[in-house]
């Protein structure tokens, strides 16, 4: 393997230009030798919740010094219920190992965007720590920078903004990984845009060393050079790689970058990546905010049970049931068929007028809400999608032993 213990700033020949790397220089283990370096790193000064999580932060690590490379630029979310659970220590050690770290507690959009129009064939790693002070919900919206780093997500997503002095459109560039770090859930466009780490306080009996970056930080720096010169002699290789991917949509195109680097680097890491993609995808879905829209379609589907159409009242009637749902104060005064109306129609879900055993009423169909539920709605399984309905009161049914009713109605009063 090629001696890569310098710093980047001694690497440079004579007339001051960087002397390049070429594949040639690197023996074949050495991109699995540096991510073993980097995860060994972060275990010594951090707990992660799990190996799944500490991969993807090291793959991360690993794809900010490539950014020239990718059409998407993945988000890394650092979270935590509470404080003192390490998330701006992981935060730290990120700074220290990424590509050209820009680490700022809080900062305007203009300020960010000048960052990074500064360099734009090789932007900063932008890393905001404390983000829950800029999007939580005693800090308002924040909506110009939530903006800046949803667009900045993918490449040649400039802004737009006019210079009053010389009377032109500027397009300012947006395109820079980025991390945040705060306690709570950053606002969902940015955490579907991100590789999600859940961090927790640590647990009795568990321990790690404190890091200090006077006397820490040459060694991790040093680490940072060698894996930025590795990366570098590959680009043109990354720049092209297609990595078979375990995910779809945007979920792929967060990860794609992750995986090309695990990819390169061989050994175990290919394997590694690929779990923990599908588990932190997985994870972070599982424990995405639901839209109300969202939630609604799914409880019309638990409402509906295996019944092939209902009035509207008596579908209001079964969501408002529902205690832990908030339709019965939905808006002060509870759902109403209107409301519900409303908030149907961008499904193009409407209600007809349907003949009943009790007459004519207004209702829904199930055929209207099929193929809401199959885009949208979590898959559920079969035996939730096959749900009876009491023949007492009506209601669905969680288990059916056979009898067609809830433990507490009457049989007899069905029959």
């Amino acid at each position: 393997m090629a001696s890569t213990t310098s710093t980047a700033t001694s690497d440079q020949d004579q007339g001051g230009q960087t002397q390049a790397l070429t594949p040639a220089d690197f023996d074949a283990d050495a991109g699995e030798l540096l991510l073993n370096e980097v995860r060994e790193a972060l275990a010594r000064y951090v707990i992660l919740p799990d190996e799944h999580s500490a991969t993807g932060v090291v793959l991360w690590i690993a794809a900010t010094h490539a950014v020239p490379a990718w059409a998407h630029a993945a988000r890394l979310v650092i979270r935590a219920p509470e404080k003192r659970c390490g998330k701006s220590r992981l935060l730290d050690l990120v700074e220290a190992m990424c590509h050209d770290p820009l680490l700022t507690v809080n900062a305007s959009p203009s300020a960010v965007y000048r960052s990074i129009g500064m360099k734009t064939k090789n932007p900063p790693t932008i890393l905001l720590d404390e983000a829950d002070t800029v999007f939580g919900p005693k800090a308002g919206e924040n909506e110009d920078l939530r903006g800046l780093l949803n667009a900045g997500h993918q490449r040649n997503r400039p802004a737009l903004r006019y210079n009053a002095a010389n009377s032109s459109v500027e397009r300012i560039q947006t395109f820079a990984m980025a991390a945040l770090a705060g306690i709570g859930a950053m606002p969902d466009t940015i955490e579907d845009r991100a590789i999600v780490i859940r961090m927790r306080r640590r647990a009795p009996g568990e321990s790690v060393a404190p890091y200090r970056t006077r006397r820490d930080g040459p060694a991790l720096d040093n680490l940072r050079n060698r894996l930025n010169q590795w990366v570098r002699a590959h680009l043109d290789h990354l720049g092209t790689a297609t990595p078979e991917m375990p995910v779809e949509d945007r979920a792929a195109d967060t990860w794609e970058p992750l995986l090309a680097i695990a990819d390169l680097a061989g050994g175990p890491w290919p394997d590694l990546a690929r779990e923990a993609c599908v588990t932190l995808t997985e994870t972070r879905d599982a424990n995405a905010q639901t839209t109300l829209q969202t939630r609604l379609l799914t409880d019309c589907r638990a409402a509906f049970g295996d019944s092939e159409a209902l009035p509207t009242a008596v579908l209001l009637e079964r969501l408002k049931a529902d205690i832990e749902a908030p339709w019965a104060t939905y808006q002060n005064n509870g759902l109403t068929a209107m409301k519900l109306g409303f908030l149907l129609r961008d499904f193009d879900i409407r209600s007809d007028t349907i003949r009943f055993d009790t007459g004519q009423a207004k209702g829904y169909q199930r055929t209207a809400f099929a193929d809401a539920w199959a885009r949208y709605c979590a898959p559920a399984a079969e035996s939730q999608l096959l749900v009876s309905t009491c023949l007492v009161c009506r209601q669905p049914l969680a288990h059916d032993d056979g009898s067609h009713t809830h433990p507490t109605c009457d049989p007899e009063v069905g029959r």
